[in-house]
């Protein structure tokens, strides 16, 4: 006779991979693991990316491809580029703290008056 435990069922946890959850880090693009992929039309212009590249300390492959068909694709710098950092608001003050304004008087008698 065996002895037999039941201890519920196997499919009771669902599996986050079904739901569409990254498991592993984001990537970071323009870094050295993950460069960006750049096609532009002249070695001229390949220098100009590379600058910005350079003072962006960003990494990439840039193809130069001067067939008359080929447009330049740079969006992806662009992307990176145009994204704006984190906006700091200050914190108004309590009730009982002294006014930002400099008059000395508490906030609340001061300019928290509503």
């Amino acid at each position: 006779m065996s002895k037999f435990f039941f201890k519920g069922r196997k499919d009771a946890r669902q599996s986050h991979i079904n739901h569409g959850y990254q498991t592993k880090a984001m990537t970071k693009a323009g870094s050295k693991k993950y460069p960006l992929n750049l096609v532009v039309t002249t070695e001229l212009r390949k220098q100009e990316v590379e600058a910005i590249l350079a003072e962006a300390k960003l990494y990439a492959n840039i193809k130069v491809d001067d067939a008359a068909t080929v447009q330049e694709d740079i969006s992806e710098l662009d992307v990176l580029l145009s994204k704006s950092g984190t906006q700091l608001v200050e914190k108004t003050p309590a009730r009982n703290d002294p006014c930002h304004c400099g008059s000395g008087n508490k906030y609340k008698k001061c300019c928290g008056m509503s």
